[in-house]
């Protein structure tokens, strides 16, 4: 332990200057992490990544997936949510309208299909469908359900293989994924173009996008159209989390396990995973099997570092590049990349392993949950209070440490989710939702409503109806509502129904 701390900054970062930068500063001339102001920029991106780092071999570090003989194993089944309820669907529908003037030549088959819904919408295809869960991501565009029996369906966007189904055919409505129809799913996680599914014996699945080893199965590989397990056999599993190109896994004990692109620190490894490649290229050295996060650390305003011991896992939330814990002590841990001070620590640098969020670590003043946007962060405290740190709009000044958002004081925050820059909670009787310009109708206003607000808001739309679990893709909102009572099914038969026309 005592070699891992005095060979901590391995990492060349010019640090910020001063105190790290309250004002808003692109972290001290360093690079700038990938932002998709518009779809375009999303494919270009797609088409550079696919043409730089090639799968690389496996073989780098003689990494054996974890395995723990089956007699120390534990046996466990996990629950499924006890939610369960009707699923509403708001916001952008056609993923490529979003961020363009109109849809791309090659696209142009898709062009009548989705519309923006500024209100929420039932499925029509899943009016005898109870949600039990429902799973997308602030930089994924596809999304998930669980059933209350435990069955997983996808659609969305399907490039690499993300919804399952053995091909990369995008799908405009949920669909069974039949490769999992004889296991019982209780949660799964979208990255931006990848998908874990975890089942209640707490094994792992996963499906989509390989090329940065993010689906943990030993390889780099272009994508994995249907479900595969994860390389790795130690105890069982108990939660799933993707950020955009690197996946999280925590064990029945609370060891958390990390695998896929290093590049911001995110896996917390104390490595950038960064190398020299032929040609002065700079490449990535990516995990492909599920790595445990061995050290948890604590740093003074004076720099000091000390390890803190004891660290059990109880949850974990990724951000595009970011990675948020909750331990069994209520303490909160963050790290990755640093920039617009969405780690919490003041400064904005990259944190290569997990570091503690001071503000949590206080008798009384613990954290009770934690939720990530793209980039920024969010934790309910033991009272209930709802922080925030990061930025949702980067035209705006950066919040460099957790501040309680002050217009949610006194409401009981239920659930809550980040996309792109929009934000939308489930707290009492009432969903609230905010987010700047462009909004694509996920803050679900309603039609000829205002289509954005920088701040909090009561969706009226959803007036009387209960919110058990918000959800959030990159441009679209999922919400899953209680129908429990004559009066409750009589207002959600008041909801437009959205049939999305099929090619």
């Amino acid at each position: 332990l005592v070699y891992i701390l005095t060979n901590m900054p391995r990492k060349k970062v010019t640090e910020v200057s001063g105190n790290g930068g309250i004002k808003r500063k692109r972290a001290g001339g360093k690079k700038k992490e990938r932002e998709f102001s518009s779809d375009d920029e999303f494919d270009d991106y797609e088409e550079q990544e696919n043409t730089k780092k090639p799968g690389k071999p496996a073989t780098k570090s003689g990494l054996q997936p974890v395995t723990v003989a089956d007699d120390i194993k534990e046996k466990i089944k996990l629950d499924l949510p006890k939610v369960k309820g009707q699923l509403l669907i708001f916001g952008a529908t056609n993923w490529d309208l979003i961020g363009r003037k109109e849809v791309p030549k090659a696209q142009v088959a898709f062009r009548n299909l989705g519309q923006n819904l500024w209100g929420p919408h039932r499925y029509g295809s899943l009016s005898d469908v109870q949600v039990s869960s429902v799973v997308s991501g602030p930089c994924a565009a596809h999304s998930l359900l669980i059933t209350t029996e435990g069955k997983l369906w996808s659609w969305g966007r399907n490039e690499k293989g993300q919804l399952g189904h053995g091909d990369t055919k995008r799908l405009e409505a949920p669909k069974l994924i039949e490769a999992l129809a004889d296991e019982v799913v209780v949660a799964a996680a979208c990255g931006r173009n990848h998908t874990l599914a975890l089942t209640e014996g707490g094994t792992a699945y996963s499906f989509g996008e390989n090329k940065l080893g993010q689906l943990g199965q030993g390889n780099q590989t272009d994508a994995v159209l249907s479900p595969a397990l994860i390389q790795y056999n130690g105890q069982p599993l108990v939660k799933v989390a993707c950020g955009a190109e690197f996946s999280m896994v925590v064990d029945c004990k609370g060891n958390l396990y990390s695998f896929g692109c290093p590049e911001y620190g995110q896996l917390g490894h104390n490595s950038d995973g960064k190398f020299i490649a032929r040609a002065q290229r700079i490449e990535f050295d990516c995990e492909t099997i599920a790595r445990r996060v061995a050290i948890f650390i604590e740093k003074s305003k004076d720099g000091q570092v000390t390890p803190v011991p004891n660290v059990v896992v109880r949850d974990v939330a990724c951000g595009g590049n970011h990675t948020l814990i909750l331990d069994s002590q209520k303490r909160v841990f963050s790290w990755g990349f640093g920039g617009y001070g969405r780690l919490g620590h003041t400064e904005q640098k990259d944190e290569m392993v997990p570091r503690l969020v001071k503000l949590f670590d206080f008798p009384g003043r613990g954290a009770s949950q934690i939720y990530t946007g793209y980039q920024c962060s969010f934790a309910v405290n033991e009272m209930g209070g709802l922080f925030f740190w990061g930025v949702t709009n980067t035209s705006r000044e950066s919040t460099m440490y957790p501040k309680a958002v002050q217009d949610l004081c006194g409401w009981k925050v239920r659930s809550l989710a980040c996309g792109k820059s929009s934000i939308v909670i489930a707290a009492d009787d009432s969903t609230i939702s905010w987010g700047p310009s462009p909004t694509f109708g996920e803050l679900g206003y309603g039609d000829n409503k205002a289509k954005s607000s920088t701040t909090a808001q009561e969706v009226k739309t959803l007036d009387g109806v209960y919110t058990e679990q918000v959800v959030m893709g990159y441009a679209h909102c999922l919400v899953i509502v209680r129908q429990d009572t004559p009066q409750e099914q009589e207002k959600l038969k008041k909801l437009p129904e959205y049939n999305p026309r099929t090619l």
